[in-house]
């Protein structure tokens, strides 16, 4: 029995119907199918991010075919065979079927094919082995993703040891789509595999973790995943030892994907540093794990103290603080009542400066920074006052 895709605007729309034109064109007609995630995520009703289509054509064919149909095309990784069409400005990635010559748990040599079944047989997990032709109708190799698609399941293609061996950043994988799209318990088969060869992530690249992690992280409820990553030994290869629950906690709270992973930090700053510099996260990424970490908060601040600290650090800071200290048991009503405070308050620049102290006889030097930061000192202490600004400098001269 064939199934459809149904009601999928994307699959109708001018710009997808242009690119499988044109592949058809050079091809004939069964050359093209979409594939991977925009087939799965429309089967099981789940937002499209991205069209993805497989091809015969080569990837010079399949330039050539863009240009024909006067196509704009991008060599996005034309080495592996993918070629990005842009059409009616939105991209889409062709890639010429594969099947792998070598593999060394980090990247593949691969070799050119037509035929569909080497294609999918390379693929990590049987829903992502699916494909719709032009008009919808999904094509299934392994048997088996149609079903898997809408059960919840994720299991690797063929053999899991395998698939893992050839790539290890299928483990982080793994947990990822189980977080995103797993129901019920996982495959038993794969969560043993992933925990055998453990070892593996260790040596794949910081960028590649990273995008996985954060990806994982930003699912609706990735504590299950987490928790069999933990379990297998996997988590511990990829960040310092630390209790989940705050983690367990913070996921309910917020489901931000950088808060969700300070809160499977510890309390270190020095150590949140090394974890994203190991990561090689962004600078913002870094600042802000650093400064969520940098000082323990309360739920329990007064707004004068948390104006204080907004100032100091920072309104990022102070937010994250709070969620953190929330998510370790703080009350919620204290919590919002500071996260309403760092949202609505405007913080104020400080209103004096060397002007000011040149015009009250101080000549200008070291004492001048000295004063000023005695100033903003009682300044920030007594919740930024907005007048007596002179009478305060002038008490903190220096004797004539």
């Amino acid at each position: 029995m064939s199934h459809r895709l149904q009601g999928q605007d994307w699959l109708t729309a001018s710009a997808t119907r242009a690119v499988m034109a044109a592949l058809t064109a050079a091809g004939g007609a069964d050359c093209a199918r979409f594939v991977g995630g925009c087939v799965r995520n429309a089967l099981i009703g789940a937002p499209i991010d991205d069209i993805d289509i497989a091809t015969t054509l080569t990837p010079d064919a399949v330039v050539a075919a863009l240009r024909v149909a006067r196509l704009r095309s991008v060599p996005t990784g034309i080495e592996h065979g993918t070629v990005t069409a842009i059409s009616e400005h939105q991209p889409f990635e062709i890639t010429t079927l594969r099947r792998d010559v070598s593999t060394d748990g980090r990247r593949a040599t691969v070799a050119f094919t037509t035929d569909w079944a080497e294609d999918a047989g390379r693929r990590d997990f049987r829903l992502n082995a699916l494909y719709a032709d032009a008009d919808g109708v999904i094509l299934d190799p392994t048997g088996q993703g149609y079903d898997d698609a809408l059960a919840g399941r994720i299991v690797f293609v063929g053999e899991a040891e395998g698939r893992i061996r050839e790539d290890y950043l299928r483990i982080l994988r793994f947990y990822r789509f189980y977080a995103w799209y797993g129901r019920g318990a996982p495959d038993v088969a794969a969560v043993a595999a992933c925990a055998a060869l453990a070892e593996g992530v260790t040596q794949l690249s910081a960028e590649r973790v990273s995008k996985e992690l954060l990806k994982l992280l930003a699912a609706p409820d990735p504590r299950p995943a987490v928790r069999l990553m933990a379990e297998a030994g996997v988590l511990g290869r990829v960040l310092p030892p630390t209790d989940l629950a705050l983690f367990e906690a913070m996921t309910e709270i917020s489901p931000d994907p950088v808060l969700r992973l300070s809160a499977l930090l510890p309390a270190d700053p020095a150590k949140a540093a090394e974890v994203a510099r190991r990561l090689r996260l962004s600078n913002a990424q870094r600042f802000r794990l650093v400064e969520a970490v940098a000082a323990e908060a309360t739920t329990t601040q007064t707004a004068p103290e948390g104006r204080a600290v907004i100032y100091r650090d920072g309104r990022q800071a102070f937010e994250d603080r709070v969620m953190r200290a929330w998510a370790a048991g703080g009350e919620s009503e204290d919590a919002h009542r500071l996260l309403v405070l760092a949202k609505d308050w405007s913080q104020p620049t400080l209103p004096v400066g060397g002007r000011d102290l040149a015009r009250l006889g101080l000549k200008p030097g070291p004492e001048t920074g000295r004063v000023l930061k005695a100033f903003e000192a009682g300044w920030i202490a007594d919740d930024f006052p907005d007048h007596g600004h002179e009478e305060r400098l002038r008490a903190l001269l220096p004797p004539a």
